[in-house]
């Protein structure tokens, strides 16, 4: 099942291309919406048949490399079944968003079904060439769509920094896999038999240089400070479903590689390290709002947002790691929010990329003081703007404000210091939305030069139906979240056993 799941949107990107060229453009849209609905309708089928108490499941294991000790080894557990829920739901909202795609659209569709291939692969692997063999490919893939469809010659050059940023991280990913391969006896790279051999036990300065080569490529990825600058660029350049997916998805690789390699293959250098990555997590998360609140771009704005949030991600993986000061069920809650975290950012921050790109669709700017009073021309733009800012910020009766509540409260015995800094990134992301909204939505009306005709045009169909319902989800999930928790904190409490162990 998770082979077909995987490699469907790759085998209908490959019909397509082998197709004759005389298809209607909306067509090849079409076909993209049809196919990631029929892949989402059967991640809910796996959800469906997925027991919260049975660990790994769904399990494939082929012969691929024996000599290496490299196998196509796949499945799911609570910590990777909601991210790939997620994938193929803001696949398929991009998709939607997607139908006013006028440009070399053929090609567009075909990019985004090999990387929604390659997201569903990296979250499905249990062999670590295989997940390094789909993480080097999101970032071919997310290249080609920056500087394809990004905005011009500076969406080349974003394009260039990101896929030069990003591939030196996954070298250094590489070797820290060669480190942990060397280490297991007998070789291999599996996942689930590094985890149950723990190879690099007491091996003291080795084992640190791994998890430093392994957490160095992650960060990049992740981004983390220092290794967030090719973010902005990337994210400002890249069209508006590039920074969904970016934000979205690939941005959560990163985050899930240390829940799924570093820290139950390293335990013992994970713990050792754990308050490193507390204060990396805590300084990523005001240092983000901070830069975000400085900005007077909106999408940029929305971008170092992105690296408040996953700093909130990495100060609860982090204070996970550390035994002293706090419990098993502590340790837990932390890890269950790292995730929930992963899956509330993913859907909020997507939806606020997609309407940054109604904005820009609109006026040709992102650049915030040149609108004004935009809730009068386009009420519905405006209120679901102003929802996806709410829900961004963490009030309650969204998914952040669970996600987020988790993360403090399994920090704060451990880390106390760390943990209330970061509560202040609360305060600035309130600051910087609330500033957004009152510089664009409120006040006399004012329109860029590039709107001469003076009328904005309000949400479309395809803008509604690709937003509303990933704001919808986070409500679900503020809501109502157990079906949410009750997959995701068994894995959590099996992955805080391994790291103590």
């Amino acid at each position: 099942m998770l082979t077909v799941v995987t490699f469907l949107p790759l085998l209908v990107c490959a019909v397509l291309l082998l197709l004759p060229r005389t298809l209607p453009e909306r067509a090849y849209v079409w076909v993209w919406i049809t196919t990631a609905a029929v892949d989402l309708a059967l991640v809910v089928g796996v959800w469906t048949g997925y027991d919260t108490d049975g660990g790994m499941q769904y399990e494939q294991r082929v012969r691929w490399i024996p000599s290496a000790g490299v196998g196509y080894h796949v499945g799911v557990d609570g910590l990777s079944l909601p991210l790939v829920a997620l994938t193929c739901l803001l696949f398929l909202a991009v998709a939607v968003h997607s139908l006013r795609e006028t440009r070399r659209v053929r090609s567009y569709v075909c990019l985004f079904l090999f990387l929604q291939t390659v997201s569903i692969g990296l979250f499905v692997a249990l062999d670590l060439i295989l997940f390094f063999v789909f993480f080097d490919l999101s970032i071919v893939g997310m290249f080609f769509v920056i500087a394809g469809w990004g905005h011009g010659e500076r969406a080349r050059a974003a394009a260039l920094k990101f896929f030069l940023y990003t591939f030196v991280g996954s070298l250094a990913l590489l070797l820290g896999f060669i480190g942990l391969y060397l280490a297991a006896d007998p070789h291999t790279f599996d996942i689930v038999d590094l985890t149950r051999a723990n190879p690099l036990a007491g091996r003291g300065l080795y084992a640190g240089l791994v998890l430093l080569a392994i957490g160095v490529g992650l960060a990049v990825k992740t981004p983390t400070v220092p290794f967030h600058t090719w973010l902005p660029p990337a994210h400002t350049d890249a069209p508006a479903t590039g920074s969904a997916i970016l934000a979205g998805v690939l941005l959560k690789m990163g985050t899930y590689g240390f829940v799924r390699i570093a820290m139950p293959l390293l335990p013992g250098s994970w713990r050792h390290y754990a308050l490193v990555i507390v204060i990396v997590g805590a300084v990523s998360v005001v240092y983000g709002a901070l830069v975000a609140l400085a900005q007077t771009d909106f999408k940029r704005m929305i971008a170092y947002t992105s690296v408040n949030h996953m700093g909130y991600v990495v100060l609860a993986v982090g204070a996970a790691g550390t035994l002293a000061g706090s419990d098993a069920q502590a340790r837990t809650l932390a890890v269950t929010g790292a995730v929930t975290q992963m899956v509330s950012h993913g859907l909020i921050t997507a939806a606020l990329f997609l309407l940054a790109g109604v904005l820009y669709d609109r006026g040709r700017t992102y650049t915030m003081d040149s609108y004004s009073g935009l809730a009068a021309h386009a009420p519905r733009f405006a209120a679901v703007t102003a929802v996806a800012a709410f829900a961004s910020l963490g009030i309650p009766g969204f998914s952040g404000f669970i996600a987020e509540f988790q993360i403090f409260t399994g920090s704060l015995a451990s880390h106390a210091i760390a943990t209330a800094i970061a509560v202040t990134g609360i305060l600035i992301t309130a600051a910087l939305f609330l500033t957004a909204l009152r510089r664009m939505f409120l006040g006399t009306p004012r329109l860029p030069e590039t709107i001469p005709t003076g009328i904005v045009r309000d949400l479309r169909k395809a803008e509604a139906l690709s937003t509303v319902p990933l704001l919808a989800v986070a409500l679900v999930i503020g809501i109502a979240p157990r079906w949410l928790l009750d997959v995701i904190e068994p894995a959590s409490r099996t992955l805080t056993g391994l790291v103590a162990r």
